[in-house]
């Protein structure tokens, strides 16, 4: 029976190579057939979930050579299942949309050849597998992002985003060579028992676990989009929406997907994991700011997901892998939905002249003054403060009590608080005809989010790392000491809560947009660095450009031209 599974990375590989050789002129048939293995491909996945679910055991289907073995372990299985039902509905989309785009028949096959790369990628069984599928997504990638050569900027984007991952590919490239020589194994279950058995293996002096971290983690941040390696995620956007559906739902998360497959790796990475929070960190802050001052939605959209992978990171770098896996499933379903629905709200946006009037519209958006009904402050500031932390600290208590003693868990539920707080804060400060119903009503949310939230991620831990020792070796891991954690909280708790009151008091400290107050030339500067993208693109050319008359200066000096 588990060998069935290795027909589902064959069935897209097969329909591509079925389009490509028989139905290039065929239209529909071949976009039938594409759509038909897709769901074939999903149903067998979602069989396999289920049947793993029921009690199967985790199995490794090796291949008569060195390398090219499947493991279908809960994490395979469960992005299997995401994958394929992610590209099958991109799939779907497709058939209707790209009807009068060049190379329709293509375009299916190299969907197809897209989806089977993933598959295999996330289901390898050993180091060899995984590199080349990893190295395939970037160049399977670069063909669809370029899919119409009619677009000058569609192909020098790609060709952008080929280039960065090629850069990343590097790291992992020697990290798997590192684990190859001193682990004497390209299988990744051996690989992980022998790193177990004996942790402090040392090459050049450091310990292989640590180095290969970094290595990893590196990776990793290219291919999704950390910062300093990110800009090529938000200029793919002129390629075709299903292609930027797919990638932004199931290829851009393939960090948080490198961080689990090598979890037992980085039980004895510490500095790695630190690492990685802090890269997270800063993406997810600047992602999130740069996506605010866009008037492009699907570039809009770019940022958004350049935020949504810091904070995965962050999970990660926190010790929360499996709860990085829920935020990758989550984000990918609703980010294919919103850039699969991007054109229609465009072309919504084109029939229509204005916004309607609207009590939030014209606050947020026009700045008109309007007649005010407010909870008095007093009383919507301790709902911010108290409110969140009460349901945190029931939601905790009554699904997993030891969590209070993982730093990782309390930084993350301290996020969430800020959260909270920051959404009731722009609440409040919205005037509304029933302030204390609009209040109920984002409290109500606010109790269901956070209840849903630790529900669900501590089952679904327990589904992908069963083995309760390895969740708690990985938030030791990403553990600091209590006094540095101490001083870390209080630090991030005065920096939130004064950027709180800064903003609730805005208009009382004259900080604002208003031209000669006390802080517009602040406001203007911040304001010009963001929309410049923090020049990051600027230097990237500049540097580019100083390469190339190098390179030209020292072909001359060679004779070569």
């Amino acid at each position: 029976m588990d060998s069935i599974a290795l027909v589902i990375p064959l069935l897209p590989l097969l329909s591509a190579l079925t389009i490509l050789a028989f139905l290039r002129g065929r239209k529909k048939a071949a976009a039938r057939v594409s759509v038909a293995t897709l769901t074939l491909a999903f149903l067998l996945a979602a069989f396999f979930l289920g049947r793993h679910l029921w009690g199967a055991k985790d199995v490794l289907l090796h291949s008569p050579g060195l390398w090219g073995s499947l493991w279908l372990d809960p994490l395979s299985l469960i992005l299997w299942t995401f994958v394929s039902g992610i590209s099958l509905i991109v799939h779907v989309y497709s058939v209707r949309y790209m009807v009068e785009e060049p190379g329709y028949p293509r375009f299916f096959a190299m969907l197809d050849l897209m989806t089977a790369v993933i598959l295999l990628m996330v289901a390898a069984g050993d180091l060899i597998s995984l590199v080349i599928a990893w190295f395939l997504v970037g160049v399977v990638l670069y063909f669809l992002l370029g899919h119409d050569p009619t677009r000058p900027a569609a192909g020098r984007y790609a060709f952008w985003t080929q280039i960065t991952y090629r850069v990343g590919d590097v790291p992992l490239w020697f990290a798997a060579l590192i684990l190859i020589q001193s682990y004497h194994s390209v299988s990744l279950p051996v690989i992980f028992a022998r790193i177990g058995e004996d942790p402090h293996v040392l090459l050049w002096g450091l310990p292989v676990p640590e180095l290969c971290g970094f290595l990893l983690a590196l990776a990793a941040f290219a291919r999704s989009a950390q910062f300093l390696l990110h800009t090529w995620l938000p200029y793919t956007m002129d390629g075709p929406t299903p292609v930027s559906a797919l990638m932004h739902a199931g290829i851009v998360n393939a960090g948080g997907f490198l961080f689990n497959r090598f979890a037992p790796l980085y039980e004895h990475a510490g500095w790695a994991l630190h690492w990685a929070f802090f890269v997270g960190l800063v993406t997810a802050v600047v992602g999130s700011a740069l996506m605010l001052i866009q008037n492009d939605i699907k570039r809009s959209l770019g940022y958004s997901t350049m935020g949504q992978m810091g904070f995965m990171v962050m999970e990660c770098g926190l010790g929360a892998f499996p709860l990085a896996v829920f935020h990758l499933i989550a984000h990918g379903f609703f980010k294919a939905s919103l850039f699969l629905g991007s054109g229609g709200v465009i072309g919504e946006a084109r029939q229509r002249d204005g916004v309607p009037p609207d009590p939030v519209y014209t606050s947020v958006v026009e700045r008109r003054p309007i007649k005010p009904s407010r909870l008095p402050w007093l009383v919507a500031a301790s709902l911010t403060v108290l409110v969140p932390v009460i349901v945190i600290g029931l939601s905790h208590f009554f699904v997993a009590e030891r969590l209070f003693y993982e730093q990782g868990v309390i930084i993350l539920l301290f996020f969430g608080w800020v959260t909270g707080a920051q959404a009731l804060f722009a609440a409040h400060k919205l005037s509304q005809k029933d302030p204390w119903r609009l209040m109920s009503g984002i409290l109500v949310s606010f109790v269901i989010i956070f209840i849903g939230y630790t529900l669900i991620s501590h089952y679904f831990g327990d589904f992908l790392y069963p083995d309760r020792a390895e969740s708690l070796r990985l938030y030791e891991a990403a553990s600091i000491q209590h006094l540095s954690f101490d001083l870390l909280a209080l630090l991030l708790a005065f920096i939130f809560v004064g950027g709180w009151m800064l903003t609730f008091f805005r208009e009382s400290l004259d900080w604002g947009r208003r031209p000669g107050g006390r802080w517009y030339g602040w406001y203007l500067g911040v304001y010009a660095l963001l929309s410049r993208e923090l020049y990051v693109a600027d230097l990237y050319q500049r540097a580019s450009q100083i390469l190339l008359q190098w390179s030209r200066r020292f072909n001359v000096w060679l004779g070569w031209c």
